[in-house]
């Protein structure tokens, strides 16, 4: 028997168990905040009971049958029954009879069966691999070590382009079996230099994680914890990446002085290095200096990531991708950001000048398929564009840029964009503009974009 629950969850291309994790934490949190139940916000679901449910080898228990009438809209015992046939089923979705495969149609689907037979076997696969690091659970074996490596290459890579909810708890899992090696004792010499540096890595993107969530303490203490390992890793590149870090979640938290006292000391830790992490402290630096006013370091500093880029040298970290790797559109945004916030300029002709650097640095981000775009990095230039048309006086030109951040979903809502998009809704509630139209809409819409959980993650 096909149930609704499983009809539906096809339907809505939710197939994939981190997807629907995903979709039912959300549920849950909203849930949570309708009912005044803090509880329902922690609830999760293992990818067995997940699979289990899809089945209807077991029905959903207590809370979960709550959160899934949530999340479907439709009470639980109409989830659970079997799937009504397809004209009454498109009928009660609010479509046509006929506009939707039929159930028998959903069974028999050659795709449909493929992408559950590849699910299973990579369901098994991760069972074989607990199985493995079992077995060398007395010492810390080359498959086991491997493995890890291996984790933090693929996590690494898509942070910047996936939902963090389609990775959080993958990082996470590293980084226990990681310090649970570590403790263990019985690693080889040569190994504990390795977990230690997988372990600053996993760490750090962690710090990370807590700072996309609104979480600066968190993160501190992440990065905190990454900066030891590294250390004890003897790794001065990941080292002055840390200080980076650190230096990027006081940016982000309102503590200039800090973000620029961070960034200084990741350049003085890898004043030898020749990754794109010595440009990246740069960038920071210069960022960091604008919010204080000092724009003759913001000078210094951006002329000095131009001359870094044209001496760097790709190491290991930057063989990482994603955060460990600082690319050359990414400086083009962090050196506009740093000349946006130094304010508005006096002069139409640097007016205009930082409105055409900020859309170049925009175009940098178009293309989706670059293996460096990151849509955070793209939601961050776009509202610096639309900052720098509103210093030329070009309001419509301003909401046409910050317009699409605001379309962005929920799930990729972090800290750093809903950072940006407040800086534009401050700048339109002050000026000559303030009372127009399209800035008062525009305030509207930054303040209910804003307004929701970030990331719709608990936190």
């Amino acid at each position: 028997m096909a149930t609704l629950l499983r009809v539906l969850i096809d339907q809505k291309g939710w197939k994939d168990y981190p997807t629907f994790a995903h979709q039912y934490r959300l549920a849950a949190q909203s849930l949570a905040q309708e009912t005044g139940e803090c509880s329902l916000a922690t609830l999760t679901l293992s990818e067995s009971t997940f699979e289990r449910w899809y089945l209807g080898k077991v029905k959903p228990q207590n809370d979960a049958r709550r959160v899934l009438a949530h999340l479907f809209g439709r009470p639980i015992t109409e989830l659970l029954a079997e799937a009504p046939a397809s004209d009454e089923l498109a009928a009660s979705l609010g479509r046509e009879p006929g506009a939707s495969a039929s159930i028998t149609e959903l069974r028999a689907d050659p795709g449909s069966e493929l992408h559950w037979m590849g699910r299973h076997a990579a369901m098994a696969a991760r069972r074989a691999i607990r199985f493995a690091m079992g077995a060398e659970r007395n010492e810390v074996g080359q498959e086991t070590l491997s493995y890890l490596q291996d984790e933090v290459r693929r996590i690494a890579e898509i942070y910047i382009r996936v939902p963090l909810g389609t990775i959080l708890q993958d990082l996470a899992d590293v980084q226990d079996e990681t310090f649970r090696l570590l403790e263990s004792g019985h690693a080889k010499p040569s190994q504990t230099r390795d977990l230690y540096l997988l372990a600053a890595i996993q760490s750090g993107m962690l710090a990370k994680a807590s700072h996309d969530l609104g979480d600066p303490q968190s993160a501190m203490m992440q990065a905190r914890t990454a900066a030891v390992c590294a250390d004890q890793a003897e790794h001065q590149g990941m080292s002055a990446w840390v200080r980076g870090l650190q230096s990027l979640i006081s940016y982000w938290a309102d503590r200039p002085e800090d973000a620029l006292h961070y960034a200084r000391k990741g350049a003085s830790v890898g004043e030898c290095l020749r990754g794109s992490v010595t440009v990246w402290l740069a960038g920071l630096e210069a960022r960091a200096a604008a919010l204080v006013g000092d724009a003759e370091t913001v000078r210094v500093a951006n002329r000095r990531a131009e001359e870094l880029r044209e001496h760097t040298s790709p190491d290991d970290l930057d063989a990482l991708g994603g955060n460990f790797f600082f690319p050359q559109i990414r400086q083009a945004y962090y050196s506009v950001e740093a000349c946006v916030l130094l304010g508005n300029s006096t002069s139409p002709t640097d007016s205009a000048s930082l409105v055409r650097r900020a859309e170049d640095a925009a175009r940098g981000f178009k293309d989706t398929g670059d293996p460096h775009w990151a849509f955070g990095d793209q939601a961050g230039v776009q509202t610096d564009l639309a900052l720098a048309r509103l210093y030329a006086g070009d309001l419509s030109g301003a909401a046409e840029a910050v317009r699409p951040v605001l379309q962005l979903p929920p799930s990729q809502r972090n800290a750093g964009i809903i950072g940006s998009v407040q800086r534009v809704r401050s700048s339109l509630a002050h000026g000559a503009m303030r009372e127009a139209l399209t800035a008062r809409e525009l305030r509207e819409e930054i303040a209910a974009f804003s307004s929701r959980p970030t990331l719709a993650l608990p936190n």
